[in-house]
């Protein structure tokens, strides 16, 4: 029988790509939804379980034979302006939604789950310039950083039921099927690079394929446990990363500065998911055997595009 791994937050981005990649190495999935659309599943490694984070419910089946917990659920904070209703949202879609699964675990004395690994983000390091930074490196002190802290914290809980907690603190991931570069290419394409601010922040990135096996990789090997940042080796300024995405789509380089006053003004709160700057270190995924599949900017883009 294959090992089971459930799944929250399998209809996004990374969800759909890491089920996918699950499938293929012959996991069977358990899959955690709060959508009515989401009925049955064309495969059959595949299980559809329902649950709701606002009413504290939860199917108990989806707990069934499972070995390992994959937590991706969380509202995108990237679709819409932060205000007090909306970080709310993004809070409780993250925290509340595993204190649910713990709350559940709690009473269930036979289920034979050993790890859980969760999503964070490297906006849990806040703008920090120049400044190289490591998982011991402290957070910062904007919204998004203190809802990556709770965020972790939470996960953490797990080591007291007997669980293996990891973290993955996600860059900006590079993907055709969506994310933060969509917008960027869409730009680009039209001749028109687009510069945030004054294209010196450093923007750590990751490219979808080394997302999903950094994954695994935590999921096959159990002396990984704690926080990881989930990065590529080489991060690169905004702007090095407009311009080298110009060059790959073989595009005039018109360099369009868009002022961080306007971002600001325009998204508020939001502009510092474009403003900040983490220079994030990869060293302690690689210490743990994980190579990366692309490890520079022109090779994850030329792979792409």
């Amino acid at each position: 029988m294959p090992k089971t791994i459930l799944i929250t937050g399998a209809s996004g981005l990374i969800g759909k790509a890491l089920t996918r990649a699950l499938i293929d190495k012959g996991y069977a999935i358990n899959m955690l939804t709060h959508s009515t659309a989401i009925q049955t599943s064309e495969s059959a490694l595949i299980k559809i379980f329902k649950w709701n984070i606002d009413k504290q419910e939860i199917d108990p089946d989806c707990f069934k034979q499972v070995d390992a917990i994959i937590h991706l659920a969380g509202e995108s904070v990237a679709s819409g302006r932060w205000d007090a209703k909306r970080k709310v949202r993004l809070a409780k879609s993250r925290i509340e939604s595993i204190k649910l699964i713990y709350s559940l675990l709690e009473k269930d004395s036979g289920h034979q789950i050993k790890t859980i690994i969760s999503a964070s983000a490297i906006g849990y390091y806040g703008h920090r310039g120049d400044e190289s930074l490591s998982e011991d490196s402290p957070p910062g002190t904007d919204f998004l950083s203190r809802l990556c802290v709770d965020w972790e914290n939470t996960v953490g809980n797990g080591r007291a039921l007997g669980l293996r907690t990891v973290c993955l603190r996600t860059g900006l991931v590079l993907s055709k099927e969506g994310g933060g570069l969509a917008p960027i290419v869409s730009t680009t394409r039209l001749g028109l690079a687009t510069v945030l601010g004054s294209g010196t922040q450093w923007v750590s990135w990751i490219h979808i394929e080394d997302v999903v096996s950094m994954y695994i990789h935590a999921l096959e090997n159990t002396s990984i446990h704690g926080v990881y940042n989930m990065v590529a080796p080489y991060p690169v300024s905004n702007q090095e990363l407009v311009k080298t995405l110009a060059q790959t789509l073989k595009k005039p380089l018109w360099l369009i500065h868009i002022p961080t006053c306007l971002l600001r003004l325009l998204l508020g709160e939001m502009s510092i998911l474009l403003l900040n700057s983490t220079k994030v270190s990869s060293d302690k995924i690689l210490s743990k055997g994980f190579n990366f599949k692309f490890s520079t900017l022109t090779a994850a883009l030329k792979n792409l595009y």
